[in-house]
């Protein structure tokens, strides 16, 4: 893909610089939201696949990335707020969301709050449907322990993407590098602890983080593709069958074998799976 076609552009949703990515055009529009730690290049395999005939944006979310890193409490209705600005400055009044992680949980709390600005949604090994969650999570939520396991470092950068991935000849230098240059940005480190803390504690997600969701997962009546790699080290397989079993309007996939992120580790196919859901009534 050429910088001509994919660049960097930027606006402001309430008082923050936002950083985001927008390609393709179509009567329809397709957001995609990264997950805890992550940024818009999560979805470099992805965007142009998904912007055949439709408008997709991938965004910064505030304290992740480029985007500005303000001083607040990243909670998930913190986020979901922020992803209803957006859509708001960018004019858009419905369009199908697609979470990964962390992300999955801002498009279920959207999905809950704004329904009818929700036409279909993508849960890619998404959080907010459990309580368990990778050890490391738990531990970084500690005070002091999160400071020191948090600090940018390249080994660091490189032990979190061996998590990531079941194939781990997908990671590559590039990638390493790229996370610890976001990591080592101006107050991400900081950013990134609030998130963890407001969320998780040593025992996993915080029930009050969860509990909004999952007691109102019935009540979701948006189509729904729940994607999952069936060796996810960070959030079990076991969450896919919940969101698949409760949410109405659900069906489910399971890369095996695949780890936390599908649309990188099996990014054809997650494409052409995400394609045939948003093409189809």
């Amino acid at each position: 893909m050429s910088e001509q076609q994919l660049k960097d552009q930027y606006i402001q949703v309430r008082n923050i610089k936002t950083r985001y990515w927008a390609l393709g055009d179509g009567k329809s529009t397709v957001i995609l939201i990264h997950g805890f730690g992550g940024y818009m290049e999560n979805w470099e395999n992805n965007i142009a696949a998904l912007a055949q005939g439709r408008r997709v944006y991938a965004l910064d979310l505030p304290g992740c990335g480029h985007s500005d890193k303000p001083q607040a409490r990243f909670s998930i209705p913190y986020f979901t707020q922020f992803v209803k600005d957006f859509m708001i400055v960018q004019d858009v009044d419905k369009a199908a969301l697609i979470g990964l992680s962390m992300g999955g949980a801002i498009v279920l709390q959207f999905a809950l709050q704004y329904p009818h600005q929700v036409e279909k949604m993508v849960l890619a090994d998404s959080a907010g449907l459990g309580k368990d969650v990778w050890i490391n999570f738990r531990i970084g939520s500690l005070p002091i322990l999160g400071e020191l396991f948090g600090r940018p470092s390249r080994q660091g950068s490189a032990q979190f993407f061996k998590q990531l991935f079941y194939n781990q000849d997908l990671i590559t230098d590039h990638m390493i590098e790229e996370g610890y240059e976001m990591s080592s940005l101006p107050g991400a480190q900081r950013c990134m602890l609030n998130t963890l803390r407001t969320s998780c504690n040593i025992w996993g997600v915080k029930g009050n983080v969860i509990r909004p969701i999952l007691d109102h997962l019935e009540e979701i009546d948006v189509p729904t593709l729940v994607i999952w790699g069936a060796q996810d080290r960070l959030l079990s397989v076991a969450h896919a069958y919940v969101a698949a079993k409760r949410v109405p309007n659900a069906r489910l996939h399971i890369f095996d074998p695949c780890g936390h992120m599908p649309n990188i580790e099996r990014a054809q196919e997650f494409n052409a799976l995400v394609i045939d859901f948003l093409s189809n009534e």
